[in-house]
């Protein structure tokens, strides 16, 4: 604390002038000081609101692009699944059609085999006649 120097008929008026000075000028640079810390706190604030407005915003962006990738993979994999079944289904149809066409030809095949065999029956009957017409013409 200051001390001022007495004299009549009390402090010295103009030390106590120049001290009142030197605090008003003191507390108007502390007032202007604060203001300034006040603006600039004012300023942080609207950036930290924006930032944990972008924070938001990135954490909603995250939730839809985790949501978006879930979606995503359960499609493929429903399709996959999809596809899949179909491939079972056509395989099964191909298979079938294939044991079809084979016992088809297994049927031509055998018709084909009996065929023959009467074929070959008729001929030889159709032979055995005939050698027995020449025999029957025997020149001696």
């Amino acid at each position: 604390m200051r001390k001022f120097n007495n004299s009549f008929p009390g402090y010295n008026k103009n030390e106590v002038n120049s001290f009142v000075q030197n605090v008003t000028n003191e507390y108007e640079k502390m007032l202007n000081n604060l203001k300034q810390k006040d603006v600039l706190i004012e300023s942080l604030n609207k950036e930290i609101a924006h930032y944990k407005e972008l924070e938001s915003t990135l954490n909603r962006a995250i939730l839809i692009a985790e949501e978006s990738s879930h979606n995503i993979k359960k499609s493929a994999i429903d399709e996959a699944k999809v596809i899949i079944e179909d491939a079972k289904k056509n395989a099964s149809r191909i298979i079938n059609d294939a044991l079809n066409k084979t016992e088809e030809l297994e049927k031509a095949a055998n018709d084909l085999k009996r065929q023959v065999t009467t074929y070959k029956r008729k001929y030889k009957d159709y032979l055995i006649t005939e050698i027995e017409d020449l025999d029957k013409f025997d020149i001696n």
